[in-house]
């Protein structure tokens, strides 16, 4: 499903983001006006979504940065439960849950148990989320020729890092374990339309669409770059990253199952031995002590290998292993910290990535709209820097966790899809795919499939505005739910969010889509032409291509 939707529906759509950026030469604010007066609010809309997500965006970079200083050591601080002070017992909250789940919600984020247990920010995420814009800032405050060289970095590192996460993890025990996973995918998911939009909005947000960093980026292409190439290497990129992601969770998930089953395994062999000796269970319910000198498999063959009534006893009295994190399977791979820096490097690097576009979506359009900005290329930059930092301030809170939950499940995803159908009938409509293909022809210098336009003006609008619907219609019916940690009793529970916030991301979605409908009444009353009739000499270059 993936596959199809992205080359039907992302291709023609990333392509139409880049075009419409190197075309009109202008950022998301600007290039919607030029290509549709009436539609032009869309920009100031995909701006506002640009300012929502770098709000957050860095405070995840922030979370890995975290983890990656805690990866300096051995073992890992996930891998065990701390130590009471002066004391050599373990903390008893550690010890109701896991140490992962321990470390994630107690030390790393230091969680409230709701959403309203506001507060200071967090004082170990201060510093790590300062560095993160530190690296933000350096990579960006030079222009766009430093950060062209900055992603020749980027851009590939993360892949090889998990080419080698690949590898080892086909020499890991119990690889073919998670492998296995791969072949309990339901055909008839094929059938069910959800599954179908769910698709559609990974595409959507796995390519970058819709946020405007794709047009500011491309508003300073060459004009004679042909963008449907880098449109199809940029998306054919997507289907090997994903696979190569999910094979690699899936064999570092059977190793960590075969691990835990192990350790499961022992813990039980010790327990029913525990009962035999105290004459709870018969005999017969003993292990033999040879049972670990093999796979962990001969556990579970042996104890299939007892009498119906011997093995429900024995079962009342033992537990089952479960799946946990592919972050706490890296800490039982040999040489653990490598790997964990590793693997953090390589989120690191995908958070920057996107950090860095989303921001680019930012500062390019108020370089648009005031032009006096474009005198101070390093102090804008410095300064919106500064700015989202002192407001994310607010998401570095105890309860931030939460509110990082609430823009991204309910916040961001409906503008989005709004954003991206109003882009379409702009280009396939409004301005004409005919018309802009024609231009781009002359642009590039060489033909485009006719096919482009026939899935700009059918295909991707019916698409979009069915995405548009389902998505409404989900929205509606999910239940405004967030998991939170519980320090009671130091477990992770099902809360609901508060009647308020359900009004405030109501109000949030509409002031985020409120740009569109304004500025099509103000270009409808001012009599402004649905049509633009700006002419393509006024962004050819004076150098016209061989």
């Amino acid at each position: 499903m993936y596959v199809v939707l992205l080359f039907l529906v992302g291709i023609p759509l990333l392509l139409l983001e880049m075009a419409a950026g190197q075309r009109m030469r202008q950022g998301s604010t600007g290039v919607w006006k030029i290509i549709s007066p009436w539609i032009g609010g869309v920009g100031y809309t995909s701006f506002v979504v640009c300012v929502i997500v770098g709000l957050y965006c860095n405070v995840v970079n922030a979370w890995i940065l975290t983890y990656l200083s805690h990866s300096f050591q051995f073992p890992v601080s996930w891998d065990h439960c701390p130590l009471l002070m002066n004391s050599s017992d373990f903390d008893p909250k550690c010890a109701n849950t896991t140490p992962f789940l321990y470390f994630w919600y107690r030390v790393a984020l230091k969680v409230s148990d709701r959403i309203e247990d506001g507060g200071s920010p967090v004082d170990s995420l201060i510093l790590s989320f300062l560095a993160s814009w530190c690296l933000v800032g350096a990579f960006m405050i030079n222009g766009l020729k430093y950060i062209g060289k900055v992603m020749y970095v980027l851009v590939p590192a993360p892949y090889v890092i998990m080419l080698c996460f690949l590898f080892r993890s086909l020499q890991l025990d119990g690889a073919k374990l998670g492998l296995g996973y791969l072949a309990v995918g339901k055909i008839s998911a094929m059938y069910s339309m959800n599954a179908w939009c769910q698709t559609g909005l990974q595409v959507l947000f796995s390519l970058g669409l819709g946020v405007g960093s794709i047009v500011s980026l491309a508003s300073h292409m060459n004009l004679s770059n042909n963008c449907l190439t880098d449109a199809f290497v940029v998306a054919s990129r997507q289907p090997g990253r994903h696979a190569t992601c999910h094979n690699c969770y899936l064999l570092c998930r059977g190793f960590w199952a075969t691990v835990h089953t192990h350790r499961c395994s022992e813990k039980n062999a010790e327990t029913l031995s525990r009962l035999v000796s105290q004459g709870k269970l018969p005999p017969e319910a003993q292990p033999p002590p040879n049972l670990f000198d093999y796979q962990t498999s001969m556990f579970t063959a042996w104890l299939n290998s007892l009498p119906r009534s011997i093995k429900s006893m024995v079962l009342s009295h033992i537990g089952r292993g479960v799946f946990h994190s592919f972050i706490e399977a890296m800490s039982f791979i040999s040489g653990s910290v490598l790997w964990s820096i590793l693997f953090f490097l390589m989120c690191l690097t995908f958070g920057l990535n996107l950090t860095i576009g989303i921001l680019q979506g930012i500062i390019t359009p108020l370089q648009d709209t005031f032009s006096s900005f474009r005198k101070h290329t390093k102090l804008l930059p410095a300064v919106v820097f500064v700015l989202m930092f002192l407001c994310g301030l607010f998401i570095i809170q105890p309860s931030g966790l939460y509110y990082i939950k609430l823009l991204r499940d309910y916040g961001v995803i409906l503008p989005i899809i709004v954003i991206v159908t109003l882009e379409n009938i702009a280009v396939g409509w409004a301005y004409g795919a005919r018309r802009f293909l024609a231009e781009l022809t002359i642009l590039w210098g060489r033909p485009i499939p006719p096919i482009i336009r026939w899935l700009w003006c059918c295909l991707c609008p019916v698409v979009l505005l069915v995405l548009l619907a389902n998505t409404m219609y989900f929205l509606s019916q999910m239940p405004w739910t967030y998991v939170a940690w519980n320090s009671s009793i130091s477990k992770e529970v099902l809360r609901q969010f508060p009647s308020w916030m359900r009004l405030m991301m109501i109000i949030l979605s509409v002031i985020v889509i409120l740009p569109v409908p304004i500025y099509f009444v103000y270009s409808f009353t001012h009599r402004i032409a649905f049509k633009s009739s700006s002419s393509i000499r006024s962004v050819i270059s004076p150098h016209p291509c061989p």
